[in-house]
Parts: structure tokens; sequence; C-alpha cells
């Protein structure tokens, strides 16, 4: 039985230290506030309806026997005040002589009569034939006559008192059933959300104790606890595709950077056992800075897909003007295009401008201008079109594309997606140069740019498109490259 009582203790101060708790009996209370002050606003108009209500019932009283005073004087005031008197109501009459004896009517004042004031008073009073211990209220207007005596007449309060103590009832049960209902709709409410809070702590805790697969619950009805669960498992998503990431480039990294690493420590131990002259030295030293330049760009190449992975340089867009941008590279690559035999054709819509890393773009279409300088020659001589490649940029809907074309094999469709790997190299591209990060790096730099990278047929050869969304309103054509 302890235990039983300590676990209710703690599963009850663990409910009422909730959020959802206290928030709920802060609204409760307001409500317990706002009912009180209703009800008793309620009770005032009440109170003071009645009062007018009672109050022009005995002016109309009053009248009648007025009328009857001036026509008759006192002794057919006081006919009248005993005809009354027997009838059935709640209307008050007494009339007191000078002593304050009472001469005619159908109560008594429980005060002194001689002491009341001519106007509207509340006194206590009682029938003829009650108890002196029996005291009821009642509303008189109290008349001072030319004779001395003095004339009450008024109601008995005892409806408005009924009144105001159903009302106080009712004051007292809604205040009861407030409190009844609102603390097991708050303890309903906050149970309900200590489930789901405490649902989504199970699963960040497995989740922490290395279940990277475990995922956040949600039930489907779109509350506020389903989106940040679905928001919470989308980057959850992304953090385990950044850590596969990870480990491939782990072991990609261990298994194309030994090749290299092998070949720079035994052309170095080559040469520290064959040399003999200074000149052969000189060629090993040669061999080895070689080497190591070559495993620099490499990991130049992965510093710069880790940054633009990670979004570090968006701080450094700007706008960019594309024809001014793209034109220079065009001239850079046209010489070696023609020199491969593949002649370069650009084609630059003008006045495209967008939001963009000019380093980080230009790197991303040199890139895939290299990739065609490699791959762009056709398989077999002579056959389909002439070979060239082709950059084009031009204006696609709310986006712009950069495309980068050529005559070459391509890529077959079910490849297109794992080249854009780290260190994925097809086979027939083994014999060419190259680490397989280029297309890496393009995709890399398209996504900071919130933008994405297609490869797709040429028919034959590789299109590779950069999409990228438009920027900023063109800017003014320049005498260089008018619009």
């Amino acid at each position: 039985m302890p235990g039983r009582f300590g676990a209710f203790r703690q599963a009850f101060g663990q409910v009422i230290r909730t959020s959802a708790f206290k928030l709920s009996a802060a609204y409760l209370l307001i409500f317990i506030i706002f009912a009180v002050f209703v009800l008793g606003y309620l009770s005032w108009t009440s109170r003071r309806l009645l009062d007018d209500q009672i109050t022009a019932t005995i002016e109309t009283e009053i009248n009648a026997l007025a009328e009857q005073y001036r026509q008759g004087g006192e002794r057919r005031l006081i006919t009248a005040i005993e005809r009354r008197s027997r009838q059935s109501g709640s209307f008050i009459y007494l009339l007191v002589d000078r002593r304050g004896d009472s001469v005619t009517g159908n109560a008594l004042l429980r005060v002194p009569a001689l002491d009341q004031s001519p106007g509207w008073i509340e006194v206590n009073f009682g029938a003829p034939d009650e108890p002196v211990e029996v005291n009821r209220l009642a509303k008189l207007r109290v008349f001072l006559l030319p004779s001395g005596f003095r004339l009450f007449v008024g109601r008995d309060l005892e409806d408005r008192a009924r009144l105001q103590e159903v009302i106080r009832r009712a004051r007292r049960w809604t205040v009861l059933l407030v409190l009844v209902l609102g603390g097991f709709g708050a303890w309903f409410v906050t149970r309900r959300v200590l489930a789901r809070v405490d649902a989504i702590a199970a699963s960040s805790a497995r989740i922490m104790d290395g279940n990277l697969s475990e995922r956040l619950p949600v039930t489907n009805v779109d509350d506020e606890f389903d989106r940040l669960a679905t928001h919470l498992n989308q980057m959850l998503d992304r953090i385990g595709e950044l850590m596969a990431g990870l480990r491939e480039l782990s072991d990609n990294v261990a298994h194309d950077l030994r090749t290299p690493l092998t070949r720079l420590r035994n052309g170095a131990e080559e040469a520290l056992r064959k040399a003999g002259t200074l000149e052969e030295s000189r060629e090993g030293l040669l061999r080895a800075i070689e080497e190591s330049d070559h495993l620099i760009r490499i990991f130049d190449a992965l510093l710069m897909i880790a940054r633009a992975e990670t979004g570090n340089l968006a701080t450094s867009l700007q706008d960019l003007r594309l024809d001014d941008a793209l034109s220079g590279l065009a001239e850079l690559y046209e010489p070696l295009a023609e020199e491969a035999g593949l002649p370069l054709r650009v084609s630059i819509e003008p006045g495209l401008t967008l939001r963009a890393n000019r380093e980080l773009l230009g790197r991303a279409v040199a890139n895939l201008l290299d990739n065609a300088l490699k791959y762009g020659q056709p398989v077999e001589a002579g056959i389909g079109p002439p070979p060239e490649i082709r950059l084009v940029a031009r204006r696609a809907g709310e986006a712009i594309e950069i495309i980068v074309a050529d005559r070459g094999a391509g890529i077959p469709e079910a490849d297109r997606e794992r080249v854009t790997e780290r260190f994925v190299r097809l086979d027939r591209s083994r014999a060419k140069p190259g680490f397989g990060l280029g297309l890496s790096l393009v995709n890399a730099i398209a996504r900071l740019h919130g933008g994405v990278l297609r490869l797709e047929d040429n028919a034959p050869g590789l299109k590779a498109v950069i999409s990228l969304p438009a920027g900023v309103a063109p800017a003014a054509p320049d005498a260089h490259n008018p619009a």
C-alpha cells in the first residue's frame, strides 16, 4: 500500500509540475473569476430590478391611499387600510398614532416606529399574531400625516431574499463544478500531453543510446507534437544521411588514398636506396612533390565539398550576372576545347541574375567543362553528330539553368545518381586522370545555392544541368554584354 501511494504521489507531482497543468490551472482560475464576476453582476442586477419593481408597486399603492385620504381624511384612510389588510398579498400597512401605538394595519415593526424618519426604509417586522422572535425584512415608505400620525406602506422582501439565496447557491455550485470539472479536464489534458512528451523523450533516449534508426512517434493528428516530431525526424534523417556519407567518405578516403600514399612512400624509399647522384635524388624529390600535390588536390576538393554541404559559405552569396561570370570561363576553355577537337559553343541568355558565390559557381561549371573535355569524345569517330561541347545559360520558369553538354559516351541512367557520390568512378573512366570528386563537388555547390544537379541523356552524350532559383531582378545591361 505505501508503495502504491508513493507511486501515485510521484505521478501526481510529475503532472502538477508540467507546463500544461500550470497553464490549465491558470485558465481555470481565470474562468472561476469570470464566473464569479458574472454571477455577482447577475445578482446585483436582479436585486436592482426587484427593488425597482417593488418601489413602483409601493408607489402605486401609496397613490391609491393618498386618494382615499384626500376624499375622506384619516377615517376613510383607516377604512381603506383595514380593507386592504384583509386581502391576500405581500403589501404591508401600518398606521401609528403620536405615541407610536398601532392604530390599524397588518404588521408590527420590530423597531420604534417614532424613530423612523419619512422616506424609504428597510426594517424588520412581524405579523400581529406572530411571536416576537419572528423577523422578516420589509421595504417601507414612511409618511408623516398632518395629524402627527405615521403611515407605513411597503412590501415584504422575502421574494428578494429567496432569489438572492438561489443565486448564492448557484454561485457556490458553479464554482464547485468548475473546480471539479476543470481540475479533471486539466488532469486529463496534462496526462495526454505528458504521455506524448514521455514517448518523445523515450525515443530520444534510445537515439542517444546509439539507435540512430529510431524515430520520434507521429500520431497523424497533425497537432503541434506531430509537426515537431516530423521536423525532428527529418532532421534525424538528414543527420543519418550525413553520418552514412561520413562513413562512406572515411572508407573511400582510406581506399583511394592508400595507393598514392603507398606510391609516395615507395618512391621516396627507392630514391633513398638507389639515388647515387644529386640529379637522381632531385628526380626522386620531384616525383614525391608530384604525388604530394596530387594528394593536396584531393584534400582541397574534399574540404570544398564539406564546406559547401554544411552551408558555411552561404554568407558569401551576392548578386551575380551570369553573362559576366560564364563569359570568362568560356574564354578560358575555348583554346583547350579546340585543341581537344571539341569546339565550345556558348549560348548565354543576357540579363540573368541570381544570388550566388562567384568562386563556387565558377568552380562547379569548370568541373563540368573539365569532365566534358575528358569524356566528350565520340565513342566511334565519324558516326553521329559532330563532336562539340555546349555551354548554355537560360531561364526556365522560376529557375535559371546552366547546362554543359557533350557528345561522348554519356553515363548510364542507373549510374547517374551514384556518380555524384565521393570517389565514385565508373570502370571506363578509370584510365582518365581524376579522383571521382568533381560531380560530387558540383552537386554540393548546387545544393548550397538552393538548386539541384541533374544528369540527363544528350542522345548521344551527357547533359549536366545545374538548376538554381532565380535571384533578384535582372540588372541593367552593360556595354560589354548588351541585352
